[in-house]
């Protein structure tokens, strides 16, 4: 399998520090948001950029029909084909699913300033090898303790970046799968693709 660093992931980081004045004023306007729809074999999936700290950034990643899915203005327009980072989101994403990519490249609208408990949540998604799979517990010790392990699992939950951000990757303390706003099925197939999906409890 190929396999890309996640150095882009997180913030933007200039590929040259002497860019012209000009290139330098258009980093600093505004980027209007955009996304795109595509198939895959999980069904549609959705992908936006937007604005982040004067640059583009990847601001969501969503299964059309999942949970908490995004309000318009975070969609902004429809893409007409020309923006290269939703285009690099999307093959990535393809690649992914496909077994020819365990990690991605793509810069995210998601700092790593001290922040609030979901973007840290997220942050340590990202820290999740590939193949591997960690619980709501362990996730909240991370974050401070056991005792966080709901509202861990609310962020959890409300990551918007469904793949690349790998919240798939979390399941409960006896590895049931629970908590997937793309659906359990979705999550099952994610972590069977990755050769890490636990033994399920049994019922009787």
């Amino acid at each position: 399998m190929e396999s890309t660093s996640t150095a882009g992931q997180g913030s933007f980081v200039p590929q040259n520090s002497a860019e012209p004045q000009s290139q330098a004023l258009a980093a600093s306007s505004p980027v209007a948001a955009c996304h795109r729809v595509f198939t895959t074999v999980l069904g549609e999936m959705v992908v936006a950029v937007g604005d982040f700290d004067g640059h583009p950034a990847l601001t969501g990643v969503w299964f059309k029909d999942q949970k908490h899915f995004p309000d318009a203005e975070t969609l902004g327009h429809d893409d007409d084909g020309a923006n290269s980072l939703l285009q690099q989101a999307q093959e990535q994403i393809l690649e992914w699913l496909a077994g020819d990519r365990q990690e991605f490249d793509l810069p995210l609208a998601l700092g790593s300033k001290p922040q609030g408990l979901r973007p840290r949540v997220w942050q340590a998604l990202l820290q999740i090898p590939h193949g591997t799979t960690t619980t709501y517990g362990e996730l909240a010790a991370q974050m401070g303790g056991k005792g966080m392990a709901q509202a861990v699992g609310q962020a959890v939950g409300r990551n918007p970046w469904s793949i690349v951000v790998p919240c798939h990757r979390v399941v409960s303390s006896t590895g049931a799968l629970t908590g997937y706003a793309g659906g359990l099925e979705r999550k099952r197939w994610l972590l069977t693709a990755e050769g890490s999906l636990p033994q399920e409890p049994e019922l009787f």
